[in-house]
């Protein structure tokens, strides 16, 4: 093979390897899987993404976005080697995705288009991957359409990245195009050949001055890590070449640095050196086993780690699982963390959507389990002895939109609950809650198009037929001032009638301390077996107040009354609590609640006063800014806004953003709404002002 570097690399660790596809919305990731495939033959001829003919991205709702909105798996044979690919989202309403299969990758590979607009999201990622500990290279990808230098767009990224950003590769240009590149390690040059083999060619003597610049910048960076190549640079000893691949492969496996390869994946340009880089330099399952903390000596029990699930709707729950140690098989029975255990009904090999029934999967294989039952992913399984715990948490975002969901049909009531049930555990980063002020169920999510696609896949997968709308929000109202009422309830209708007098003093209380009965009733004026139903009279009102919203922060105290020997009962005092409630209340000033929410955006810096200006109109209150800890490059922007102006805010945000901006919400408190914003929310919900 052209392109193939040809260096040896001692104790390489052979079996097979788990790769992490990732990187920014756009940049060419389900290509470069593709390009993947077809250069290893697993795939007749390569598709494209344009077209909907690729491996990846082949559910109904990714091709009708045209855009992946979930992982992807896809395994193939190189040079004897097997390689599990996981393509992974790039848009960050759908970035969590990854957080399950990162936990069983050797390597990830970043692929990123040779755009400094998508420096943010490039550092999302990357950061992801450094604070996991996961070591991974960059792919710069579509070279073939840009234009500039490689090393300045380097420096342009190296913000995004606490490892430097090792060149590994420099193209070489004719008229505008990429037509080939220099490998910096090996000192040889490429030309690309169209869905071919790069073929071996002298370094053009125009090229020579800027790769020797390119290879030393290289050898200098890491030479950082190794004082033995240090002092042969020192004494301009030209290193010999087993040392500078050995530090390039340990320094990757490390993490100490971050390689950079270039090419085109939708020309296949680049991708056999990629795949050479794959093959020699990436960690193995026992160095991912070390990272995750677990101890596989041979004899020990099974391990897995669940990557992702999916609900098919002809085979059944599937779970990817890396053989962390051991082996498994059909038949099987695994224990999750917990101790429940369950059987494993078959092990498939994945192709995209397409699963191929096979024989048991050794370590270090990546496979799909059949009908797991209650597993979740980002569960550590095991095959014997005690249940084993998980070797990494999930780290599922905040939500940050919300839909009220409900079937529009009775009959689909049941129906719907197990469908978002199992949307959740094919996503954990969406949540499925009840409103106990509103009574709906919310679906919570990272994004409009992360919703929006969930719900399609509920139609389209169950056939169900929901409704989604902006959720009803816990408006409440309160009073400002006292009173004295009294509530008589009297019916006379033959025989025993009803009767209920009470006199009840009405207060405010300050926010947040809600509904205070009291009596102080003398000399028996309500004997003492009906003031109990006095005060459920008074909290059957409170539900709904003059406004029409529940009534907090108000003291309401039974100080009279009179009764009736024959005719009073439980429930005449109660329907005279409630009276009196009815007929006080207008009369306390009442006035309208919202929910106020302490909000923390997170957003590049360049963007913070964009953020700030977005809060104040949306009646917000700014509290501050400060940098983001452990992130380069942004701030945390502190506020306390109304929830109906967060309801929605994530668009604007990500449009402020480039896509990047997130934020975080906990309810602060009940604030007073009053003028005109109050005779809005009044109108909307179709009430009026007392």
């Amino acid at each position: 093979m052209g392109d193939d570097h040809g260096e040896t690399v001692r104790g390489r660790e052979a079996g097979p390897r788990c790769i992490a596809l990732v990187g920014p919305f756009g940049s060419g990731k389900t290509t470069v899987l593709e390009a993947i495939l077809a250069r290893t033959g697993a795939i007749n001829r390569q598709g494209s993404v344009d077209q909907g003919s690729t491996v990846g991205d082949a559910s109904p709702e990714a091709r009708a976005h045209a855009m992946s909105v979930e992982a992807n798996v896809a395994s193939t044979d190189y040079l004897g080697d097997r390689f599990t690919f996981v393509d992974c989202p790039g848009s960050v309403e759908f970035l969590s995705e990854a957080n399950g299969a990162l936990a069983g990758a050797d390597l990830a590979i970043v692929v990123a288009e040779a755009d400094d607009k998508k420096l943010s999201a490039l550092q999302m990622i990357l950061k992801t991957l450094e604070d996991r500990g996961i070591p991974h290279l960059l792919f710069i990808n579509k070279i073939d359409k840009f234009q500039g230098s490689i090393r300045n767009l380097l420096k342009a990224f190296q913000p995004a990245s606490d490892a430097p950003l090792v060149v590994r590769q420099m193209p070489i240009w004719k008229n505008g195009i990429a037509t080939g590149f220099i490998d910096l390690a090996l000192e040889r040059a490429y030309v690309y050949k169209e869905h071919a083999t790069s073929e071996v060619i002298e370094i053009p003597d125009e090229e020579q001055a800027r790769e020797v610049e390119a290879r030393f910048e290289m050898l200098e960076q890491i030479a950082d890590y190794d004082d033995v190549l240090m002092e042969q640079l020192l004494e301009d000893i030209n290193p010999e070449r087993d040392l500078v691949f050995s530090d390039l492969v340990n320094e990757l496996q490390a993490g100490d640095i971050c390689p950079v390869f270039i090419g085109s994946a939708e020309h296949g340009n680049g991708i056999w050196r990629l795949l050479k880089a794959l093959r020699h330099e990436a960690p193995g399952i026992s160095q991912t086993c070390q990272r995750l903390g677990l101890a596989t000596e041979a004899g020990k029990e099974s391990r897995l780690q669940v990557l992702k699930t999916y609900h098919t709707t002809r085979g059944g729950k599937l779970s990817v699982a890396r053989v962390l140690s051991g082996s498994i098989s059909e038949g099987d029975t695994v224990k999750r963390p917990d101790g429940s255990e369950t059987r494993v009904s078959g092990v498939l090999d994945l192709m995209g959507q397409q699963g191929t029934k096979r024989g048991r999967a050794e370590r270090g294989e990546t496979v799909a389990l059949n009908k797991l039952e209650g597993v979740l992913t980002g569960e550590t399984l095991t095959t014997d002895g005690s249940p084993a715990k998980n070797l990494q948490e999930l780290d599922i975002p905040d939500p940050v939109i919300a839909f009220s969901v409900s079937a529009k049909e009775r009959k689909d009531e049941v129906k719907l609950s197990t469908a978002l049930q199992r949307a959740v555990e094919e996503d954990p980063s969406l949540r499925v809650t009840h409103s106990q002020d509103t009574g709906e169920t919310l679906l919570e999510g990272r994004g409009e198009m992360h919703l929006r696609v969930t719900l399609e896949r509920l139609i389209g997968k169950y056939g169900i037929s929901a409704e989604a709308g902006t959720p009803t929000l816990p408006y409440k109202e309160t009073i400002r001032e006292a009173t004295r009422v009294r509530g008589r309830h009297k019916k006379q209708s033959g025989g025993h009638g009803q009767f209920g007098d009470v006199i009840l003093d009405i207060k405010p209380l300050a926010r947040g301390e809600g509904f205070v009965f009291s009596d102080t009733i003398t000399g028996g004026a309500v004997p003492k077996q009906y003031i109990p139903s006095v005060r459920e009279g008074i909290r059957d009102y409170l539900t709904e107040g003059p406004l029409g919203f529940p009534v907090v922060d108000i003291s309401v105290n039974l100080s009279d009354g009179s009764f009736h020997s024959v005719d009073s009962s439980d429930q005449a005092f109660r329907m005279a609590g409630q009276i009196g409630m009815r007929e006080g209340m207008p009369d306390c000033k009442p006035v309208l609640l919202e929910p106020m929410c302490r909000v923390e955006i997170f957003c590049p810096n360049d963007a913070t006063a964009r953020i700030n200006a977005i809060v104040s109109g949306r009646r917000g209150q700014l509290l501050g800014f400060d940098a983001r800890p452990g992130w380069s490059g942004w701030d945390a922007v502190a506020a306390i806004m109304p929830e109906s102006e967060i309801q929605d805010l994530i668009v604007e945000l990500r449009s402020a953003t480039a896509g990047v901006a997130t934020f975080k919400k906990t309810f602060d408190h009940l604030a007073e709404v009053t003028g005109k914003q109050a005779e809005l929310i009044l109108q909307k919900h179709g009430r009026r002002a007392a």
